[in-house]
């Protein structure tokens, strides 16, 4: 071994001891010939001390940032007032007898033993160096130990972990897959899981009963700042239970973890909320609603019911609603940034925004003349509002005045900092519709994924009315972030078979795709259920980061390339015709008139 302790264990107890150290060098100060060298490795620093004269300390004075060291030396007292209160090591320092350069390393690229910001690209270029910063350390702690975590309270629980084939074949899981070309079968392919959804099934079939895995998926997708290409699940499926077994089984797993793993954070509440899919979205604008802060939806189309503003009358006759905010001490908003909210809110397709202000010299705002006195006190007795709110109106269809008004609710949020960062607001959506009309292709879609069970007392609506049958799905999710899904399985086979036909699957399509598990489902498959948490997301949020590449070791970057091995890259001719495959161009795009 080149060390006998880590840079981050020495303390006083250890005085008067000779000891070996190896590591990087965090910063280098030379006093008056004495050289002071802040010597890091993944368990801490500790500064390392060369008087002039000895034999070693040309090698120090030379050493620059990140220079690999291995020092001998012996551990003292700190001068009185040297100390540093701000390390664990700060009591004592390292007198070196003896130091030995492991490695130079050439002049940085950015700063690391500082959080100064630098480019993304630039880091994701060198990741190998930005991950050496303590942040990106603590951040790769902190998913060890959530993994940990789970892997051991589900260990206790009767669950077993079971790895599932990496080369599958495509399946339905709502993006693209990534296409695996087989050399051995020329023109067939595999694909990469978007999740291992029909292997654990199968696992159910085959009496596994609780099985886990923290499971690499992939999707070929567009990314946003929650977003990989790959990511990381836990993935959990459980037989013989109903919904809320598994969402107990969930609920006490994360109640237990969060302490444990970032005591920095406080749960909102214990039991966690259950709101329905149409509680939430009629409530939040969300179906993953942030419920750190208040600030909800209201409706007051019956307010309006007698109305005498057009746009109101007109929005209720056509169907619409009227739908309403009311923003804490924002009444003395200018005109400008009003305008500015009504931009917001036609990008998020509403016709307009009407406003109106609770000041002390009475109502103003684009709706105060169309709004009665009586109106306003209605208003008041729904919401609360009081003096000092703006209140901001959508009338429109209700899921564009619920999709508008709640897109403005997270942005006063950020705004006005309503949210506690400290608080993970859990909660579950449940019974979400099973089917989505797709109007582009006038076909029926699968809102989940289509091996979801439907509530069964909802099959006779599929002769009937698809729109109308829920599904025994369900969402965790906390601080505005979907967390995790999950549902009740199909485990019938002539469920599953109808599901697929409403969905415009023809048979042969339905056999070459899911043969396998519609005759495993004929073999006494047991009633089941599971979910399937982001460990990316997760640690995104427990860790207060603004995105999941700063909680994953080697991410792409939003446009789905490494940046560090410049991938993805160009096969050979070689390895093309090995796998009997012929690059075409890319067809040029025709000029816009």
């Amino acid at each position: 071994m080149y060390k006998t302790h880590t840079c981050g264990e020495l303390r006083a107890a250890h005085i008067g001891q000779t000891v070996t150290l190896a590591g990087w060098v965090h910063r280098q100060r030379d006093h008056g010939g004495v050289t002071f060298i802040d010597l890091r490795d993944r368990f801490g620093i500790v500064q390392i001390v060369a008087n002039p004269g000895e034999s070693h300390v040309n090698s120090i004075q030379d050493a620059r940032a990140e220079w690999v060291l291995q020092v001998t030396g012996v551990v003292r007292r700190r001068p009185d007032g040297a100390e540093n209160p701000n390390l664990p090591t700060g009591e004592i320092e390292i007198d070196v007898k003896n130091c030995e350069v492991l490695n130079p390393s050439k002049p940085l690229p950015f700063m690391i033993n500082k959080d100064e910001d630098t480019d993304e690209n630039v880091r994701l270029k060198y990741r190998y160096l930005d991950l050496r910063r303590e942040r990106l350390q603590n951040n790769l702690m902190l998913r060890h130990k959530v993994v940990k975590f789970m892997r051991d309270y589900l260990d206790e629980r009767g669950f077993i972990e079971v790895e599932t084939p990496m080369l599958f074949k495509t399946t339905p899981e709502g993006a693209r897959d990534y296409l695996v070309p087989s050399r051995v079968h020329a023109g067939s392919f595999y694909a990469l899981p978007q999740s291992p959804q029909q292997l654990k099934q199968l696992l159910m079939v085959a009496g596994v009963e609780r099985y886990f895995q923290i499971a690499r998926c992939f999707r070929d997708e567009d990314l946003r700042g929650d977003r990989q290409p790959e990511f990381t699940q836990l993935d959990l499926e459980m037989s013989y239970v109903h919904r809320d077994d598994v969402l107990d089984m969930m609920e006490g797993l994360f109640t237990a973890m969060i302490p444990a793993v970032a005591p920095q954070k406080r749960l909102i509440s214990s039991p966690w909320l259950k709101l329905t899919y149409f509680e939430a979205v009629d409530t939040y604008g969300s179906d993953k609603p942030d419920l750190r802060f208040g600030l909800k939806l209201y409706d007051a189309s019956q307010v309006f019911a007698n109305s005498s503003f057009m746009v109101f009358q007109n929005t209720l006759k056509s169907g619409g609603v009227i739908k309403f905010i009311a923003v804490p001490g924002c009444a003395e908003y200018t005109r400008k940034e009003v305008d500015d909210l009504t931009t917001f809110a036609k990008e998020q397709g509403a016709k307009g925004l009407a406003t109106l202000a609770l000041t002390a010299e009475g109502v103003k705002g684009t709706a105060q003349k169309f709004i009665s006195p009586e109106e306003v006190s209605a208003l008041k007795e729904i919401s609360g509002a009081k003096e000092g709110d703006l209140i901001l109106f959508v009338a429109d269809s209700k899921n564009v005045a619920n999709k508008t008004l709640g897109a403005l609710r997270l942005l006063f949020r950020d705004r006005l900092n309503l949210a506690d960062k400290s608080v993970m607001a859990f909660a579950w959506v449940v019974d979400f519709p099973m089917f989505e009309w797709n109007e582009e292709d006038k076909k029926w879609d699968a809102a989940h994924h289509p091996f979801t069970m439907p509530k069964l007392e909802d099959l006779p609506k599929f002769e009937t009315n698809p729109a109308e049958i829920l599904s025994d799905a369900y969402d965790m999710v906390c601080n505005g972030y979907e967390l995790a899904s999950g549902s009740i399985r199909i485990h019938r086979r002539d469920i599953q078979l109808k599901i697929f036909q409403l969905l415009g699957l023809k048979d042969d399509d339905i056999q070459l795709k899911f043969g396998h598990i519609l005759e495993a489902f004929e073999y006494g498959a047991p009633p089941h259920g599971g979910i399937a948490p982001g460990i990316d997301r997760l640690c995104m949020l427990l860790a207060d980061e603004p995105n999941i590449r700063e909680v994953i070791a080697f991410p792409k970057n939003q446009a789905a390339r490494d940046l560090m091995a410049d991938a993805p890259s160009s096969a050979t001719d070689k390895q093309l015709k090995e796998l009997h495959i012929r690059v075409v161009d890319k067809p040029a795009e025709t000029p816009k008139a």
